[in-house]
């Protein structure tokens, strides 16, 4: 058996024969990571929905560039989690993909795109609340709305083109008698070790190395201003915010990532293709995957439910209810 996830496609590799690994268990773990996806997907489509209802029905609402990525950052991890019920329909099916080589291009470019786009607008929304904080001068809200719209733009953007190869290269494949939907690079191992690379640097590494940075900044801005003489209950919780955003983001994705880094040092003959790593990619790797999943149930949680004006409104929509 080949493992192939929806953020991440391999190759099937041809000696897979060589190695003696017992697949016992390989059912249940297909049908926890089934459970898991169905989880995820409830929770993110009931996350995402209220998200979208409380910032774009609600009347006065606040129009903060903040809530604009919020909004945006809803809609990205809602058409993410929709995708689940495909992945979900495939792995029980032990990876036999029954959907058609229409719906692969589809399904997996609209899953990784709004990997990114989540992952884009989570580091936006980063450097926004470092920028608000920080900036004394009150800009206008149209000019601040402008410039919000114009990023989503740039992110959007961003997303697709590095979802290009994705749509231009995922297909539907024979491989021992079972078809699969995956990455057929032309150069072989190699063009998929710079996919993962891509993977790794634009989808973890630098939006990880922009977020901490601009919490660190706004951590240590806080503690040299007026918050913190003025009102350091309102600095606690800033504080433990943004320690759990940068958690959530790491502890979610950080498994997933490391896994994918071994894959492309085996691809690249750096590092030996052996039993461990068959085992790790064939039993870990599918759970780092669910926990990667998590993160879009997890995000409205953290940006809307922590906050307590939503919260607020969360307490009245069930009181009236």
């Amino acid at each position: 058996m080949c493992w192939n996830s929806s953020l991440v496609w391999v190759d099937c590799f041809s000696n897979l024969e060589d190695i003696d690994v017992s697949a016992d268990g390989s059912l249940i773990l297909r049908f926890l990571i089934c459970f898991v996806y169905s989880v995820v997907c409830a929770a993110g489509l009931i996350g995402n929905l209220l998200v979208l209802f409380f910032i774009r029905v609600k009347p006065n609402r606040n129009k903060s560039t903040v809530n604009f990525f919020v909004l945006n950052l809803a809609v990205t991890d809602l058409q993410f989690v929709l995708t689940l019920p495909f992945w979900a329909v495939d792995t029980v099916l032990d990876f036999s993909w029954p959907f058609g080589e229409a719906m692969c291009k589809i399904i997996l470019s609209v899953t990784v795109m709004n990997m990114y786009a989540s992952v884009f607008f989570l580091t936006a929304m980063s450097v926004t609340r470092y920028w608000s904080v920080a900036s004394a001068l009150k800009n206008s809200t149209a000019h601040r709305s402008c410039s919000a719209k114009w990023t989503c733009v740039m992110i959007w953007t961003l997303a697709s083109l590095a979802t290009a190869p994705t749509s231009i290269f995922s297909t539907l494949s024979n491989v021992t008698g079972e078809k699969l939907c995956l990455l057929r690079f032309p150069g072989g191992q190699y063009w998929l070790a710079v996919y993962h690379i891509q993977k790794i640097l634009v989808g973890f590494v630098l939006p990880m190395s922009i977020v901490s940075i601009s919490y660190i900044m706004l951590l240590r801005f806080i503690s040299h201003r007026s918050m913190k003489t003025s009102n350091p209950k309102r600095r606690s919780r800033v504080t433990k915010s943004i320690t759990i955003v940068v958690l959530s983001f790491f502890l979610c994705w950080m498994p997933n990532q490391a896994i994918t880094l071994w894959s492309v040092l085996v691809k690249l003959n750096v590092a030996n293709w052996d039993k461990a790593y068959y085992v790790v990619h064939t039993y870990a790797f599918p759970l780092t995957v669910c926990l990667a999943h998590t993160n879009s149930c997890l995000n409205p949680i953290i940006y809307c439910l922590m906050r307590k004006e939503f919260r607020d409104k969360l307490r009245s929509l069930i009181h009236r209810g």
